[in-house]
């Protein structure tokens, strides 16, 4: 334990990186451990491969890449030479440069380590390997790197103002033996530098975990923690400290970047400051904005378009949007057709209106009666069917697409959850963009999470920004008269609790039936759920905000039997 005169100025850097930005990463974490250290700092913790990203994927499989990132190391230490009093912890892959390669094709890569390196007085001090690698969810870290178990390789323990701190990285301190390791080379604290993908849930089950791993090792904890999007996963921020005895007792926002400064004291206390945990619903718009905003800006996209329908679901978009990117870069298009309802048009408008973004409307019914007209002599004797439907949806998407193409900006498509798991969508149509914002939302929630947005605004005396109707009416994709969801779908709270059961939590239809469902509606929405696996794997990449989204952590064959 640390001794009771001795306390550690510690600061945790909740640092947002920019994948395969080696230099600018790693000038950014040498400035914020500069502006920290100024503040009285003497051991920095930055994120894990918070140097390169997180996860940089087949990027840890080029040479040349694990050479740069050796490169940016070495200029991160460079930068702080004149900082003798001042260790800074950073993650970043390492090669070990042992001899054992892994070979992809001609391309020997030499063996790497998930490696927390200690900076100081220019130089590298000390590096840990991580020693539990994931491969679940969306991880997949035994492709790229070996353990340091495997590597040989053993606990680090440095000497940090007079304190022994035992260095671990994110996995690690999920089991027993890294931190048991590290008490037994002498640690009186633990320090763990994480790069943690959000899902609901997540942060109390994170900060439970860490709770349990101080109390079992007797030791305070300090979970330095990413924040950002990249891709479809988010990470939250959220960095804590836990005492020896299992209080949390410091914890860092959500969701934003932050310096979080601490105090490891005698007796295995941590004093600091303690931000909330935001609710479950907080934390869902905090994903979703925080993955809007990055996935645009780290990309270079100048705005956001969208198609705003008058529903719920392009209402939802709209608003995270613009609180990601604010009104003046997101442009919304209505295009009715002649099934789109007044309310609609109506509802469209003034949710532009509220929200002050520049709303256009451009009718498709001419573009549609010609492609009927096209198509009239193939079509003779046939009743109009989803083929009418889709093509107006592939109408609206071609226009979305020409309005990306001439401006440069994106095109957010608003499918949720529910729709991707059962094909209530369309290819070419409504699937058409380059970024999928509610993708793993499920129906259910989006109407929670636009009543949660509406209350925000009240209580901050913006108003509303949703439409109550646009809340309100029964959900309809107006691609024929009198339409509406339930035409197609069991009612979505039946929908969406078979499909938390049987996609997220991999329940046979037998336990699900048995929990009460009905089994045509089980049976229904499994069939769906299989026959649609073609179209997910052709839509865009979207934000993951559960524990198992239709991503990375989602791998079933197109081409499959097994209907169980």
């Amino acid at each position: 334990m640390p001794d009771s005169r001795a306390a550690l100025a510690m600061a945790v850097l909740q640092f947002n990186a920019v994948v395969g930005d080696l230099a600018g990463n790693a000038a950014r974490i040498a400035q914020l451990a500069r502006d920290a250290h100024a503040k009285g700092a003497r051991l920095v913790l930055a994120p894990e491969l918070a140097l390169c990203g997180y996860p940089p994927e087949d990027l840890l499989l080029r040479p040349a890449f694990l050479e740069a990132c050796e490169a940016a190391l070495r200029s991160c230490a460079e930068a702080l030479a004149d900082l003798g009093d001042l260790q800074l912890v950073v993650g970043h892959p390492h090669a070990l440069h042992l001899g054992g390669h892994v070979r992809t094709r001609s391309v020997a890569v030499p063996r790497t380590v998930n490696a927390a390196s200690v900076l100081q007085g220019g130089r590298v001090t000390a590096t840990y390997a991580k020693r539990e690698l994931p491969n679940y969810q969306v991880f997949d870290e035994r492709r790229y790197f070996v353990s340091g178990r495997e590597a040989g390789l053993g606990p680090v323990v440095i000497d940090a103002g007079g304190v022994r701190v035992g260095l671990l990285v994110c996995e690690d301190a999920w089991f027993d033996e890294p931190a048991a390791a590290a008490r037994v080379a002498g640690a009186e604290a633990l320090v763990v530098i994480n790069a943690s993908p959000f899902h609901l849930g997540k942060a109390e089950e994170r900060e439970l975990r860490m709770v349990d791993r101080a109390r079992t090792a007797g030791l305070p904890l300090v979970y330095a923690h990413m924040v950002g999007g990249q891709d479809e996963i988010v990470f939250d921020g959220a960095s804590f400290a836990v005492d020896a005895q299992g209080r949390v007792c410091a914890r860092a926002s959500s969701f934003a970047e932050e310096t979080l400064h601490l105090k490891l004291l005698g007796g295995g206390r941590v004093e600091g400051p303690l931000a909330p945990l935001p609710s479950m619903e907080a934390q869902a718009w905090g994903a979703l904005v925080c993955g809007v905003r990055d996935y645009l800006g780290k990309n270079g996209f100048p705005g956001a378009i969208l198609g705003l329908s008058g529903g719920i679901d392009s209402a939802l978009v709209l608003a995270i949007a613009v609180d990601a990117l604010g009104a003046d870069k997101v442009r919304a298009v209505m295009m009715p057709s002649p099934y789109t309802a007044d309310i609609s048009w109506l509802d469209a408008r003034d949710m532009a209106a509220r929200l002050g973004v520049q709303y256009d409307e451009i009718g498709i019914t001419p573009t549609f009666e010609s492609f009927k007209a096209a198509l009239a002599g193939q079509f003779a004797g046939l009743a109009e069917d989803t083929t009418e439907e889709n093509i107006q949806a592939r109408i609206r998407g071609t226009l979305l697409m020409a309005l990306s193409n001439k401006t440069g900006r994106i095109v957010l498509t608003t499918g949720n959850k529910s729709e991707m798991a059962t094909g209530y969508c369309t290819l070419y149509g409504d699937m058409a963009g380059g970024f999928a914002v509610i993708k793993d939302v499920a129906k259910t929630l989006v109407f929670r999470l636009a009543r949660w947005r509406n209350a925000q605004g009240v209580s901050s005396g913006q108003g509303p920004v949703i439409p109550e109707r646009i809340i309100t009416r029964p959900p309809s994709a107006e691609l024929r008269a009198d339409q509406t969801d339930q035409d197609s779908l069991p009612p979505y709270e039946v929908l969406d609790a078979i499909l938390e059961r049987y996609m997220e939590d991999d329940q046979g239809v037998e336990t699900i039936c048995a929990a009460g469902y009905p089994r045509e509606d089980v049976e229904r929405v499994v069939r769906l759920i299989k026959l649609n696996e073609y179209k997910r794997r052709q839509a865009p990449v979207g934000i993951r905000i559960t524990h198992r989204s239709f991503g990375k952590d989602w791998r079933y064959p197109i081409t499959s039997k097994f209907r169980a």
